[in-house]
């Protein structure tokens, strides 16, 4: 999932160049300068206890996606290609004096069979639906979520995203709100992996 920002595959997230914007509860949020972009690169990490199938299950559960992202006032799902693989649309509310904005992501998740990583990348697809209208399409996203496994039933979850809004948006405006967007959506994904619905969470494709 993204929330109000999601990037360019060929960007680097490498650690190297990672400011320490926001440290609170747990959460940290970073961010990073791009060399051909205005918009900063944003990284969230925290612990949740959860297990990695709790925790993929939230990120692909998109029909509740408005229960916990920031900024997220619609989410639908738009195909599911497999237990691991779907393309959602997503639409969010940006700060007054900006439009809001909406986008297309294809999302999938994969785990590493030897260290039982798990990996959901958000790939942008801006043309799989046509344009609404009141409404900016974001044209260039990515986003990356690394879940590592723990022990005593909690994980480590690393978030990555950066993009092009698009349209006429201040840099600075979008920057603004760059750590407080993460840090909303990680308290509220602690509470979200939490609930009833989740609590057998069993995906095919991951063994915790």
């Amino acid at each position: 999932m993204g929330y109000i920002l999601s990037i360019i595959p060929l960007v680097s997230f490498s650690q190297k160049d990672w400011s320490l914007k926001l440290d609170k509860e747990g959460i940290k949020v970073y961010t990073k300068n791009l060399d051909d972009s205005p918009y900063k690169a944003i990284k969230t990490v925290c612990i949740i206890d959860a297990s990695l199938s709790k925790l993929t299950a939230v990120l692909l559960d998109i029909s509740r996606g408005t229960d916990w992202v920031y900024a997220t006032k619609k989410c639908t799902l738009l195909k599911q290609h497999s237990p691991s693989e779907l393309i959602y649309y997503s639409a969010i509310e940006v700060p007054w004096p900006a439009s809001n904005r909406d986008f297309i992501v294809l999302l999938k998740a994969m785990q590493d069979e030897k260290t039982k990583v798990v990996t959901v990348e958000g790939i942008n697809k801006p043309t799989y639906l046509p344009e609404y209208k009141n409404m900016v399409r974001i044209q260039q996203s990515y986003s990356k979520w690394v879940i590592i496994p723990l022990a005593n039933g909690q994980v480590k979850v690393e978030y990555v995203l950066q993009a092009d809004p698009g349209g006429n948006v201040p840099s600075w405006l979008i920057n603004l709100f760059a750590t407080k967007g993460p840090f909303e959506s990680f308290r509220n994904l602690r509470k979200e992996v939490k609930k009833s619905i989740y609590s057998q969470a069993n995906l095919p494709f991951i063994r915790n």
